[in-house]
């Protein structure tokens, strides 16, 4: 298993960016899909982003797509989630999270394929 430490949220207007980092420490992170959910007050934790082993593949909620970007660098052991033109929905705690292995489109998209969560970081978007 890895462990993963979030950082880079904060509080920003509509139309702002941010970049959002997960560190990854533990044995062979290159083995691991990494993705990225999110979870609003009062509702599921839902899946935002993902990338395969070697980022060969990348995956997107439709609700984020041609604005956030998903990426790694393995060695470095970090996870990345640049968000562009935030907008006030994307406000929620944003979790990285690795599964051994590869995943496909679907598998990506299931959080409950992950085995390593971090504890989450906050990010707000005012309208």
């Amino acid at each position: 298993q890895v462990q993963l430490v979030e950082s880079g949220g904060g509080s920003v207007q509509a139309g702002d960016s941010l970049k959002l980092s997960c560190a990854a420490s533990g044995r062979n992170f290159w083995q691991h899909s990494m993705g990225w959910f999110r979870q609003a007050p009062g509702k599921d934790r839902n899946f935002v982003a993902a990338i395969t082993r070697s980022g060969e593949n990348t995956f997107y909620a439709d609700s984020v797509k041609e604005r956030f970007i998903i990426s790694r660098d393995n060695a470095r052991d970090m996870v990345y989630l640049q968000m562009d033109s935030l907008k006030h929905e994307d406000t929620a705690v944003y979790y990285c999270a690795a599964l051994v292995g590869h995943c496909t489109a679907i598998g990506c998209r299931n959080r409950r394929l992950y085995n390593s969560w971090g504890r989450g970081v906050q990010v707000t978007v005012s309208s």
